[in-house]
C-alpha cells in the first residue's frame, strides 16, 4: 500500500516538474516532409517588430467544401507559427455571411473593399447547393489594415492543385502582409517620363498597388537636353525606374543618363515595344492594320547587357480570346474568338519571380534573344512550343480567327518574352564617345539587377467610364490573368533585401485520398477498419479469459 502510494506521489511529482520547465522551455518540432510549418528567416522577421496587437480576420469560417477546410486547417497551423514567434499575433475565423440580414447589402459591402468572392459547391446529406465564400484575411495593426488573398487560382488547375498552390503561397502572402504594416522608409520607384511611355491611368492600378511598398514619383527625360546633371541627380534619389511602352525614340543623351544611372547601382524594369500595333487599329472597315517596326533607338543599349529585342510578333496556340461584336443595333451579340497575338503564358516555375503564378497575358508581344555576355541572365516567361514569330512590317487581320492555323508552322516555339539580367554592370558606353560631359563619370558598377520584357501592355489595365480596371482583369471575357502579380514579383525580387521573396520557393505538397481508390475498395477498407477491430478483440478476450483460467483455476 505504501509503495503504490509512493509511486502515485512521484508520478505527481514528475508531472509537475515536467510541466514548469514545459513553461520555460518552448519548441515545437517540424515533422513534415516539405518542412510546411518551418518559417522562413524573412517570414519570421516579418513580425519581430510588431509591439501592439495584431488582429487578424480570416473570412473563412462556416458551411465549407473539402479543399477548404483543408485551406482553414493549413492557415490555421502557419497563423499559429506567427503567434509562436510574437504573441501580439492574434487572429479568428468568421463567416462574413452569417446572421446577415441583407446578405446581398453585406456581399456588395466587401467586394466595394476589394475582396473577391468565390462560388463553390457544396455536397451535404446527398443535397447540392451553391455557397458565396470569401477565401481572405483581414490584417489589422493600429490604424492600418491589408487583404491578403488565401486562394490561388491557376487556369485548368484541379482542386488539389489549387489547395496545393494556395498552401504553398500562404507564407509569402501573410509575411509580404506583415512586412507592408512594418515599413517605416519606403524605396522610391521613378516612371520615366518624356518619350510617349504609357499615361498614367492605364498604369493606375498597378501604380495603386505598389504604393504600400514603395513612394513612387515621375522623372521627365525631356530636360536631359538642357540640364542632365540635374535629371541625373534626381534619377539617383531613386532606386527604381520603370520604362512602360516608350513609343518615341530615346536621344543618345538620354541613354547616356539612365546608363549611368543603372551603373551606379539604379535597378530597372523595361517594357518596350518593338512594334507599333494596337487592336484599336483593326477596327476600321477593312479589319485591316499594319504592324510596323517602331525605332527606339535601344538596340545597342541593350546589346551590352546580352540582349537582343526582336522586331517581330509572336502568334501562339497557347493565346488568349478577344471579343468581337455581330449583328447590329439591340440584336448585337459578343462571342469571345481566339486571338494568335496575345500569347497566354504560363510560368515554368523555376524562379522567385514566376513561382506559382496565374498565366500572364501578353498582347502583340515580340520575341527576345540572349547573347553572349559577363552578366548572368534567366528567363523569367517563354511562349509555348506550338508559336512562332513573324517579322514586320505585316499586315494583320482580324479575319484571321476564320482561318484555322496550319499547325506544322508552329514548330520553333518557346520565345523568351522575359529575361532578368544580374551583375556588375558596365557602362554601355564604355570605350565610346559619351554623348555629353558630366562632374563623374561611373564605367563599372556595383552588383545590379534589371528586368526586361517586350510587351508594353504588360502592365497596361482597362478602364471602364473612365475609371482604371484591375490590371489583369479583361472586361471583355471576364478573365482575370497573372500580370499584377508577375510584375510587382518584378519589383520585390529587384528591390528585395530581406529575401522575402524567396519564400515563393518553398514548395508544399499536401496528400490528398484518392476518390478512384476510394470507391473501388470502399467495402474493403470498411471491413478493416470496422471488421478487424472486433476480431482482435474477441481473439485477445479469448486468450486472456483462457491464460486466468489456467493460472488461477477460474
Amino acid at each position: 500500500m505504501k509503495k503504490g502510494l509512493l509511486s502515485i506521489i512521484k508520478a505527481v511529482v514528475l508531472l509537475l516538474v515536467v510541466n514548469i520547465l514545459a513553461s520555460f522551455f518552448y519548441s515545437r518540432i517540424d515533422l513534415t516532409e516539405d518542412n510546411r510549418y518551418t518559417l522562413s528567416k524573412a517570414a519570421l522577421n516579418s513580425v519581430g517588430d510588431f509591439r501592439s496587437p495584431v488582429i487578424i480576420d480570416i473570412l473563412l469560417d462556416g458551411n465549407l467544401p473539402p479543399e477548404f477546410i483543408k485551406l482553414k486547417v493549413e492557415t490555421r497551423q502557419l497563423l499559429e507559427e506567427f503567434a509562436s514567434e510574437n504573441k501580439n499575433i492574434k487572429f479568428n475565423f468568421v463567416n462574413p455571411l452569417e446572421g446577415a440580414s441583407q446578405i446581398d447589402g453585406v456581399i456588395t459591402d466587401l467586394q466595394a473593399l476589394g475582396l473577391t468572392p468565390t462560388n463553390v459547391t457544396v455536397e451535404q446529406n446527398g443535397k447540392v447547393s451553391q455557397e458565396i465564400i470569401f477565401p481572405w484575411a483581414m490584417i489589422n495593426y493600429n490604424n492600418s489594415t491589408v487583404k491578403v488573398p488565401l486562394l490561388k487560382n491557376k487556369l485548368g488547375a484541379t482542386t488539389e492543385e489549387r489547395v496545393n498552390n494556395s498552401v504553398q503561397h500562404l507564407e509569402y502572402a501573410f509575411a509580404d502582409a506583415f512586412t507592408k504594416l512594418n515599413i517605416k522608409e519606403k524605396k522610391k520607384i521613378a516612371i520615366i517620363k518624356g518619350n510617349g511611355e504609357l499615361g498614367d491611368i492605364f498604369m493606375a492600378d498597378y501604380l495603386t498597388t505598389i504604393k504600400d511598398y514603395y513612394n513612387i514619383g515621375a522623372i521627365t527625360l525631356d530636360s536631359v537636353a538642357t540640364n542632365p546633371e540635374k535629371v541625373l541627380e534626381q534619377l539617383k534619389s531613386f532606386d527604381l525606374a520603370i520604362i512602360a511602352k516608350p513609343t518615341e525614340a530615346f536621344t543618345d543623351e538620354e541613354k547616356f543618363i539612365l546608363d549611368q544611372y543603372i551603373t551606379g547601382g539604379g535597378k530597372s524594369l523595361w517594357l518596350i515595344d518593338q512594334v507599333a500595333m494596337e487592336l484599336d487599329s483593326l477596327f476600321n472597315e477593312e479589319g485591316t492594320a499594319m504592324a510596323l517596326p517602331r525605332n527606339l533607338n535601344l538596340n545597342d543599349f541593350f546589346f551590352k547587357y546580352g540582349i537582343r529585342l526582336n522586331t517581330d510578333l509572336v502568334n501562339d496556340l497557347y493565346f488568349t480570346q478577344i471579343v468581337l461584336a455581330s449583328g447590329e443595333g439591340n440584336s448585337s451579340q459578343y462571342n469571345p474568338v481566339p486571338w494568335y497575338y496575345n500569347p497566354m503564358v504560363f510560368s515554368k516555375n523555376d524562379h522567385p519571380i514566376n513561382n506559382n503564378l496565374e498565366a500572364v497575358r501578353f498582347q502583340f508581344t515580340g520575341s527576345l534573344d540572349t547573347l553572349a555576355s559577363d552578366y548572368n541572365k534567366q528567363i523569367l516567361l517563354s511562349s509555348s512550343p506550338l508559336s512562332k514569330t513573324e517579322g514586320v512590317p505585316k499586315p494583320i487581320q482580324l479575319d484571321i480567327i476564320n482561318t484555322p492555323p496550319d499547325k506544322d508552322l508552329y514548330n520553333d516555339g518557346n520565345k523568351i518574352l522575359g529575361v532578368l539580367v544580374e551583375g556588375a554592370f558596365k557602362s554601355t558606353f564604355l570605350n565610346r564617345v559619351n554623348p555629353l560631359k558630366l562632374d563623374k563619370i561611373v564605367d563599372q558598377g556595383p552588383e545590379n539587377k534589371m528586368i526586361v520584357l517586350p510587351d508594353g501592355d504588360l502592365i497596361r489595365n482597362q478602364v471602364r467610364n473612365g475609371r482604371p480596371l484591375e490590371l489583369g482583369y479583361d472586361k471583355w471575357t471576364n478573365n482575370f490573368f497573372g500580370n499584377k502579380e508577375f510584375l510587382i514579383n518584378c519589383l520585390n525580387y529587384l528591390l528585395d533585401d530581406t529575401g522575402l521573396i524567396n519564400i515563393r520557393n518553398k514548395k508544399v505538397t499536401i496528400p490528398f485520398l484518392d476518390e478512384e481508390k476510394i470507391n473501388d475498395q470502399k467495402t474493403k477498407w470498411q471491413l478493416i477498419n470496422i471488421g478487424l477491430p472486433l476480431c482482435l478483440t474477441f481473439i485477445f478476450g479469448f486468450l486472456i479469459h483462457t491464460i486466468r483460467k489456467k493460472k488461477y483455476g477460474v
